[in-house]
């Protein structure tokens, strides 16, 4: 009789492992159908109609491969702004947060609000380093290759795809096993379903048209957000913020946290916070700086909006999971042992608290059925709008890093978008397949966030030396992040072997191995790079990047030429305008106002003499004035990033790490401030933008009417 119920134990555990976590059903499988197919196809009617408007009344054609790409790096402030907010604001930010929040108490949201604030000013920094060293760039797989040549553009372009991937893909099962468990929805029905809707308006619309579902998804979140903070906050099991306090100071005994300072959820000195946010710190860096769609991000600005708009976006995500996870982490922990929590009188257990159950179930206990449905919703904004970017990135990679390169050097434009088209249905296609070979692995969130940085970090620096230090060779640039890896995946594994004498799914979601070997990861690949470099040291001209993209475009305007003859400046391809990018004329570039870089099509090419113009005659193409722009606000962005790692890590935790646990009045005041940034992040990332874009907007809704009262006068005639 015990072997027989031994076996069925062993057999519930692998079905667990093979199908995700099942929780409560808090909402039927048909409202989920309905949700998932419903929202995919209203967004992709939304946006398809916005990229149509934008073709016709505002002369943006997504046809070609500069729009696709990066938007005729043409896009406001505000809408950088929103944009970038969407993209850091995945499903980790509000979800899994609030779990970990009930796991480790308020001081993970604070730290996970950090780790997200000086990714997305770092990025800034780097963003307008790359307009002033390859101006004209596409991807950062690009500059790699111009640098270090094919060996060093393979290395980087499949830590590129292995990174964007595996992140686009985990997203997509943390979703699909969330709805699972709370639906009983078929697991791999909604891992397809996903990512549907998006294919479509991507496809068509490329780069601005995930701006635009950005904008949409960071509009929509954010007042789910703020509903959900205060809905929860004010009910009348949580009773406000003091209300709170007292009921999770009068169930302290019950919630005992052994790393915490006397166990209380109510302290900032919590051990595995710490080390949770640093894991979470390493995994998100990588994810943001070896994917390659943050860079386009800033390839697609224009010059003075890419610091403002990133620092913007850095500044406003701070109270998304500061404000969202404490209030719901903390109030889960107040009610899961009442009546009115989904599981009573069972708790919960780790496997549903991994799997991120704690937001549903206590927006189902304190808001009901409706809270769930909005739940829905808010997991289709974080999900679809890291898919979308994850295409786009993607695609770009394909076609442009590999099929440009290494398939078809004389592809035209018009073929470069054909091949981005099938390269997203592709994508689509795949991290639907590696999200589903995860789950059926046994792999939950925070396991993947314990992995995430281990395989992705060894690039970080390397790559990032490559736009900062002329030093680094080929040999240190290509070795180092494989290296990097190598060390970090044996500290990983290593270490869970020395913690749990195994290694496997269990022992290698222990915190302490993911740290050690996430550090690994991050930095032997600078010490290798040091090395390796100083073995044949060799100084980089930073010329040679527009040396490479003058003859580049130049063989560009060449082919097209060919595909069009006859035509000098545009091609056949419905008139529309082949880039020329060569030396900037004095005439191009007086014309430029300053702080907007010229177009393509204002700079002349020229034929030199074995391809290649001497370095010595190589001029910037976007001129004195906009360097000096650029220039200046390269300074700004080091300087805010400089500052907010000053204040977010060390001024204004570093006091609080000590024995002392939160007082009703400086818990109420903590949290009010949090929620207070959540409505100052949505007037940062959504009514600004459309401030910003007033002009745009004003003359999109022109073309509109007058369209239609057109359309309306021939019907009547």
């Amino acid at each position: 009789m015990e072997s027989v119920h031994a076996a069925a134990q062993a057999l519930a555990v692998r079905s667990e492992l093979v199908t995700g976590v099942h929780g409560l059903t808090l909402v039927s499988q048909g409202t989920g159908y309905g949700l998932l197919i419903g929202l995919g196809f209203l967004f992709c009617a939304i946006i398809l109609l916005a990229v149509k408007i934008q073709r016709v009344y505002l002369s943006e054609d997504s046809s070609t491969s500069e729009m696709f790409m990066v938007a005729n790096r043409s896009v406001g402030t505000g809408l950088t702004a929103s944009a970038v907010f969407s993209s850091w604001m995945w499903i980790n930010e509000t979800v899994f947060c609030a779990a970990m929040c009930y796991r480790y108490g308020l001081a993970v949201p604070y730290w996970w609000a950090c780790g997200l604030c000086f990714q997305i000013a770092l990025m800034a920094a780097l963003g307008v380093l790359a307009k002033i060293r390859v101006p004209y760039a596409h991807t950062s797989l690009e500059i790699i290759r111009m640098r270090y040549g094919k060996t060093g553009h393979i290395v980087f372009m499949v830590m590129n795809l292995v990174n964007n991937v595996f992140g686009c893909a985990s997203m997509i099962l943390t979703g699909s096993q969330l709805i699972f468990g709370i639906s009983g929805m078929n697991f791999a029905a909604a891992t397809v379903l996903i990512p549907l809707g998006v294919v479509l308006y991507t496809a068509v619309g490329g780069l601005k048209a995930t701006f635009l579902t950005d904008f949409l998804h960071t509009a929509v979140a954010l007042v789910l957000i703020i509903y959900f903070t205060l809905k929860v906050l004010t009910h009348d099991a949580v009773g406000g913020l003091h209300g709170l306090y007292d009921k999770v100071q009068a169930v302290a005994a019950d919630n005992y946290i052994p790393t915490n300072y006397e166990g209380s959820l109510l302290t900032m000195k919590s051990q595995n916070a710490i080390i949770w946010g640093l894991i979470l710190k390493f995994g998100n860096l990588a994810l943001v700086v070896m994917d390659t769609a943050f860079w386009q991000k800033s390839f697609a600005t224009e010059v003075k909006a890419t610091v403002p708009g990133y620092n913007i976006a850095a500044v406003a995500i701070f109270g998304i999971p500061w404000g969202l996870g404490t209030v719901i982490g903390l109030a889960a922990r107040a009610i899961h042992m009442t009546p009115i929590f989904p599981t009573f009188p069972d708790d919960l257990t780790v496997r549903e608290i991994n799997a991120g159950f704690i937001m549903p179930y206590t927006i189902k206990a304190l808001i009901g059925p409706s809270g769930i449905v909005a739940f829905f919703v808010l997991m289709f904004m974080a999900l679809t709008s890291t898919v979308s970017s994850s295409m786009i990135a993607v695609s770009s990679i394909l076609s442009f890093d590999l099929y440009k390169t290494y398939v078809n050097p004389k592809a035209s434009d018009h073929r470069l978008v054909k091949v981005s088209h099938l390269a997203v249905v592709f994508h689509a296609c795949f991290i639907t397949g590696i999200a589903i070979a995860l789950n059926y692995g046994g792999a939950d969130m925070t396991w993947i966030g314990y992995f995430r940085p281990i395989i992705a970090c060894p690039g970080i620096i390397p790559l990032g030396l490559t736009l900062g230090w002329k030093k680094q060779t080929k040999l240190a640039a290509v070795l180092s992040p494989v290296l990097g890896f190598l060390t970090g995946l044996a500290i990983w594994l290593g270490t869970a072997y020395h913690y749990s004498g195994v290694i496997n799914m269990v022992s290698t979601e222990k915190s302490l191995p993911a740290l050690f070997g996430a550090c690994g990861s991050f930095f032997s690949p600078l010490i290798y790079s040091v090395l390796l470099s100083l073995y044949k040291p060799y100084d980089f001209d930073w010329r040679e990047f527009l040396r490479i993209e003058i003859q580049e475009h130049e063989e560009l305007v060449a082919d097209s030429a060919e595909d069009s003859p006859g035509a000098s400046s545009e091609s056949d391809h419905g008139g529309k305008r082949v880039p020329e990018v060569g030396i900037a004329t004095p005439e191009a570039l007086d014309e430029k106002a300053v702080g907007q870089p010229p177009v393509a099509s204002d700079i002349a090419p020229r034929k030199y003499k074995g391809g290649l113009l001497p370095l010595d005659e190589v001029q910037h193409p976007l001129g004195p004035e906009v360097l000096k722009e650029l220039h200046w606000w390269l300074r700004i962005a080091w300087y805010f990033f400089a500052f907010v790692v000053l204040v977010t890590f060390i001024l204004w935790p570093m006091p609080l790490y000590r024995d002392y646990i939160f007082t009703k009045t400086f818990f109420t005041s903590w949290t009010t401030v949090a929620i207070m940034w959540q409505f100052l992040a949505f007037f940062a990332v959504v009514v600004f933008p459309i401030y910003d874009g007033r002009h745009a907007i004003a003359k999109g809704s022109r073309g509109v009417y007058k369209s239609t009262l057109d359309f309306v006068s021939r019907k009547k005639a």
